[in-house]
């Protein structure tokens, strides 16, 4: 959770733990607290730290520090408490996601990033206590390492027939009355509805823009139904501290694991029957041509927040074990971005050329280290030694690699090329417990992920 000035913590406590007691609660006289200074101020806090671009208005952080945060702060609340706080349209930027295909982002002006920072200050920890505990997209003290090592440990207990799903186009299909309907069960405010309504209508009819602040929040409500119905089948199922379904979801990325014994091939059928019946309920559609059920114990494979999963003998052969890896695609996109830093600072100097490539390795090991990524690793770290040797010699009108000139130890002390591709294996997780935010968050290490989720599509 966010660390936030101790009034507005004790706040988010208290809603959370009168939300986690009594689950039909509907709150209300909410609005005066997003209105509030210190959580418009604390709204202000968490979008600087993200930076980021400006909107439409074309305004900046900087200018915005220029010309006073207070007085800039100030305003907002004036407009929020006289109703006449009307966002702005979000500026639209496309980015490649691969495959020749693009992601459209929206980026809302700093004033509605404040003003969506604190709906979701106020709004989040209520629904906190209603996601699921296989929900773990953009969630307080969730990281997407914890959900693959969820989905690694169902496929050990032999949970190896997969249904992997791929929603069409999700964050632009999200209907708005099914979303506020959503919304109003938990929130019984007028003035909190009508802001999130203005929040939602800015960018268009329909769907939760991608580049919001409240957007995770609200595309992890929509689903929360979803999650529900998986939860329902997991204890359906159950038979002591082993359930025959198992599930993981980060956003719109679900993958829903099956125990392959013979008696429970029903199962398979049941819950796919019920999870088209749930997505058909949110008028979400299913892309049928990425969507697949996969079984491991035959050789299959499938792909989950960058990893590819499959199922392997030991060395021994004595025992079946999970293996997963970068997919090939993440590998095959980092290597474009170098090529592209390479390319476009072709005549630059060495070191400047890794000042600029470091940071993305550093990103792109730090995420894939928690799998068997030894073999990808050693790829990507000659690969990247080749080129640099290249810039190199070409800067000089030299041929070749220059393997005796330039030794590997000079390249990795002297000019700083990162060099720390080690693979982290994840300790045996503890059964999964309701969100607490009281407790601290698992010792796992996930530094150098990035925020925006960029490698998991």
């Amino acid at each position: 959770m966010t660390n936030t000035p101790i009034n507005l913590q004790d706040l988010r406590r208290n809603l959370y733990v009168k939300a986690k007691s009594e689950p039909s609660w509907r709150f209300w006289g909410l609005y005066v607290h997003i209105c509030r200074i210190e959580t418009l101020r604390e709204a202000y806090e968490m979008a600087r730290k993200n930076n980021g671009a400006p909107g439409i208005d074309g305004v900046t952080f900087e200018a915005v520090e220029a010309q006073g945060v207070e007085g800039f702060i100030k305003q907002i609340r004036d407009e929020l408490i006289n109703r006449t706080y009307v966002p702005l349209r979000s500026r639209k930027q496309e980015i490649p996601k691969g495959g020749g295909k693009f992601r459209t982002l929206s980026i809302p002006a700093i004033r509605d990033r404040v003003v969506q920072g604190a709906l979701k200050l106020i709004m989040e920890p209520i629904f906190e206590a209603d996601f699921q505990p296989g929900s773990y997209g953009y969630r307080p003290k969730r990281t997407a390492h914890q959900a693959v090592q969820r989905v690694a440990k169902a496929i050990v207990q032999c949970k190896t027939h997969i249904i992997d799903l791929d929603l069409k186009a999700y964050f632009d299909t999200v209907r708005h009355h099914l979303l506020l309907d959503k919304v109003a069960r938990r929130i019984n405010d007028d003035e909190v509805m009508r802001l999130l309504k203005l929040v939602l209508t800015a960018s268009g009819k329909l769907g939760v823009p991608q580049g919001g602040v409240i957007s995770p929040l609200l595309s992890n409500i929509y689903l929360n139904e979803v999650d529900r119905m998986l939860e329902r089948a997991k204890e359906t199922t159950r038979k002591g501290e082993y359930t025959h379904v198992e599930y993981a979801r980060f956003a719109d990325d679900l993958v829903v694991l099956i125990d392959a014994h013979p008696r429970n091939a029903w199962l398979l059928g049941a819950v796919y029957k019920r999870l088209r019946e749930e997505f058909a309920k949110l008028q979400v559609e299913i892309n049928e041509v990425k969507s697949r059920i996969v079984d491991l114990a035959r050789g299959g494979t499938f792909g989950f927040l960058g990893f590819d999963f499959r199922r392997l003998r030991s060395i021994k052969g004595q025992m079946w074990c999970v293996h997963h890896a970068p997919m090939m695609k993440k590998r095959t996109a980092l290597l474009h971005t170098l090529k592209d830093v390479f390319r476009r600072f072709h005549s630059q100097p060495v070191e400047q050329v890794i000042q600029q490539i470091n940071p993305i390795l550093r990103g792109w090991v730090n995420y894939f280290a928690i799998g068997h990524s030894g073999k990808c690793f050693a790829f990507v770290r000659q690969w990247v030694e080749k080129k640099v040797r290249r810039h190199i010699a070409q800067s000089r009108k030299l041929w070749g690699f220059g393997w005796k000139r330039w030794s590997r130890k000079w390249l990795y002390e002297d000019l700083k090329l990162f060099r720390d591709y080690h693979v982290r294996y994840m300790t045996e997780p503890s059964r999964s417990r309701d969100h607490d935010y009281s407790q601290p968050p698992p010792q796992i290490r996930t530094s150098g992920f990035p925020a925006s989720g960029s490698y998991l599509r």
